[in-house]
């Protein structure tokens, strides 16, 4: 792909150029730093001080650069004389905003050189302006050859990190590129109609009025996927609690939960770890039940309090420990849904700074903290009842592996996953599903009943 050649990837600004220019991208080299040194996510843009009119151009330009930076910083090194010193780490973050611009965004070059150089005024370097646009003209001129060229790295050519290159071959031989594909590339908008409020084949028609064209998903029976992404304020009735926006695969945890809740109206459930409250949303929707939902992050836990709200439901929130009991009345529950910490190995499309930030000794530590929630929790289910374990993984530790060793420590324990339905595969006591491009996310569930002693 030649510099300056659109990529025709869905939902990319086009042919943006905007007054702010300079402004945007220091903004968004300010943004990408904690991600480059390891220190920090992409979790709060919004507190990035940037117009309304920009706001679309500097999210891309930071979750592009991100899904992108094995090959943006392999070429970043040709390009460079020397390499930056750690203290300019933000000149470093705007020379890949630049390269990203060049060889991806619908952007012309002439302004994705000039403002991005530029823009190194304004983060009180000038001296990089001319740096960085001897490096970025130089990118124009050469950028087929120097592609080529570190593309014989697979980590570069499948902009994946090698020790998750070699986790995703080893637990897929088959499918670790078709993942790595996804991965690359950004998720669609999935929906999930407020049932209380229309089925979704009426939504369709209401979205279809609003000029928004949509498809229904094929496995969430709610569940409606954009062509286009767009604002939640255009949606139709989102401020009154119509819809949601949650992935196809998220919305599966009602559909495995369904058969326990449906026959018992009062139910008692517990949504563990329950931030930001999609799942706890969904199944408030559906069914009448007394839920309650624990997390142990109280900003994130303030998200379910606001979506709630929105829906006009209303649940028990609690701040606490999940790996802890000083939260629990001493009631069991009839259900519990334990949508576990993770690596998010399968939802890396929507959160591309998970290719920098998580390490391969995390996935250990990982392991370890599902086991301790599922055993702490495990005895707060009264007999007979159901445990839904959901991570947003695609690696057999957090999955397979983590429900064959639970089952072989917990004899009271049957799995129940369904065999017969039409997504995802089976996967030890469990079903995978693996991230597909204009399609759902990455995700494992376990079904599990406790039986009577």
């Amino acid at each position: 792909m030649s510099a300056g050649t659109p990529d025709n990837r869905r939902g990319q600004p086009r042919g943006l150029h905007n007054d702010g220019g300079l402004a945007l991208r220091a903004a968004a080299a300010r943004a990408l730093v904690p991600v480059i040194t390891g220190k920090g996510s992409l979790t709060n843009l919004d507190d990035h001080q940037v117009v309304a009119r920009d706001r679309a151009l500097f999210k891309a330009l930071c979750y592009g650069a991100c899904r992108t930076l094995p090959r943006l910083e392999a070429l970043a090194d040709k390009l460079l004389v020397k390499p930056f010193k750690a203290r300019d780490a933000d000149v470093q973050a705007l020379l890949l905003i630049g390269i990203h611009q060049l060889l991806y965004m619908r952007i012309p070059s002439h302004a994705a050189v000039g403002e991005t150089a530029g823009a190194a005024r304004l983060l009180d370097k000038e001296w990089a302006t001319r740096v960085i646009n001897g490096c970025l003209r130089r990118l124009t001129r050469e950028a087929t050859a120097l592609q080529a060229e570190v593309d014989h790295d697979p980590a570069v050519a499948l902009l994946h990190p090698r020790w998750l290159l070699k986790a995703l071959r080893q637990a897929w031989p088959d499918d670790w590129r078709t993942i790595c594909e996804a991965n690359n590339t950004p998720g669609p908008m999935t929906l999930r109609v407020n049932r209380r409020h229309g089925d979704r084949e009426a939504y369709l028609d209401r979205l279809d009025g609003a000029g928004l064209d949509a498809r229904l998903c094929l496995h969430a029976p709610d569940g409606v996927t954009l062509d286009t992404p767009c604002d939640v304020h255009v949606l139709p009735g989102f401020e009154a609690g119509h819809v949601s926006v949650q992935d196809e695969a998220a919305q599966l945890s009602a559909v495995l939960l369904g058969p326990v809740l449906a026959p018992r109206p009062g139910a008692r459930v517990l949504d563990a770890c329950c931030a930001p409250g999609g799942k706890t949303s969904h199944l408030l929707e559906l069914f009448d039940i007394e839920l309650h939902a624990v997390d142990s992050d109280a900003v994130r836990l303030a998200r379910v309090e606001d979506a709630l709200t929105r829906l006009g439901l209303a649940a028990t929130l609690t701040h606490g420990d999940a790996t802890q009991r000083d939260w629990w009345d001493g009631t069991p529950f009839d259900a519990i849904l334990l949508d576990a910490p993770c690596s998010g190995s399968g939802v890396i499309r929507r959160h591309p700074d998970i290719k920098r930030l998580r390490r391969p000794s995390d996935i250990p530590k990982l392991a370890e903290l599902q086991a301790r929630l599922l055993d702490n929790l495990w005895p707060l289910l009264r007999p007979g009842g159901t445990l839904l374990y959901a991570t947003c993984s695609v690696l057999p530790e957090e999955n397979a592996e983590q429900l064959q060793a639970f089952l072989a420590r917990t004899p009271d324990a049957t799995p129940t996953t369904p065999h017969d339905v039409a997504w995802g595969r089976p996967a030890g006591a469990g079903r995978q599903l693996l991230p597909a491009t204009d399609s759902h996310d990455g995700f494992f569930y376990a079904r599990l009943v406790r039986q009577a002693s």
